[in-house]
């Protein structure tokens, strides 16, 4: 499709008065505004995940079976080590190997953002200089509160919209209130079963329970795996 161009009188001295003073706009120019918004959009996706990146060193939703083992440095861990880890899930936040294993095991429930979420909150309080706040305060933000972020936390909109707020001039409390609910999250749902996970029985070398029984050739009974007897018809 040709595209017809009328210059201004200014620049074209053969062209007479009466002549528009405009452009008509070819297929290409219709086609450049979408483009540039898809650009745009592809540019704050990109952001977004620098920033990720840039937070955390863990990957978001890693490609983690519930069954699969995963190296992790825990593994130097002693029973005796993780055995306390069952105590309180505070005390389990106190050990780097336990908040380790903790992740690793939140990954396989594709969940990991919210004890990444917490690790960011824990080390933001630690800052003091506003300007580092107000830059540290942004970047949690874009990755774990905003809508459609790369790691968003289940928070309720009252909260998000709080923080929204907050951030503007960011103190070290303003994601205390959403800290406290990922916090609670965790603790009442995902450590109980962090507790009777292989992840975890693995390293406190204890078996998860209801394992099957094995039999011991005996003409009179089958024995479980804690040496208890039961009675059995006699096969023979």
């Amino acid at each position: 499709m040709e595209t017809l161009l009328f210059l201004f009188p200014q620049f074209n001295y053969m062209a007479p008065k009466e002549e528009a003073n405009f452009k008509m706009l070819g297929p290409d120019d219709l086609k450049a505004p979408t483009m540039k918004d898809d650009t745009s959009r592809q540019k704050d996706k990109e952001r977004k995940s620098r920033l990720s990146l840039f937070l955390t060193k863990s990957g978001s939703h890693e490609n983690v079976s519930p069954h699969k083992k995963t190296n992790t440095s825990s593994s130097n861990t002693s029973p005796e080590a993780a055995l306390q880890w069952s105590d309180s899930f505070d005390e389990l936040l106190k050990h780097s190997d336990g908040v380790e294993t903790f992740s690793q095991f939140l990954r396989t429930e594709f969940s990991e953002e919210n004890i990444e979420f917490w690790l960011a909150c824990e080390e933001y309080k630690t800052y003091d200089s506003e300007k580092k706040l107000l830059s540290k305060a942004k970047c949690i933000y874009t990755i774990f509160i905003e809508s459609d972020a790369p790691k968003e936390v289940n928070i309720d909109y009252t909260t998000k919209m709080a923080i929204q707020k907050d951030i503007v001039k960011p103190t070290k409390s303003c994601f205390e209130a959403a800290q406290m609910k990922v916090y609670s999250l965790m603790k009442k749902d995902s450590y109980p079963r962090f507790l009777q996970s292989d992840i975890y029985l693995r390293l406190t070398r204890r078996k998860a329970p209801g394992a099957t029984m094995f039999r011991r050739r005996s003409r009179s009974c089958v024995f479980n795996e804690r040496g208890e007897a039961t009675t059995e018809p006699s096969p023979w």
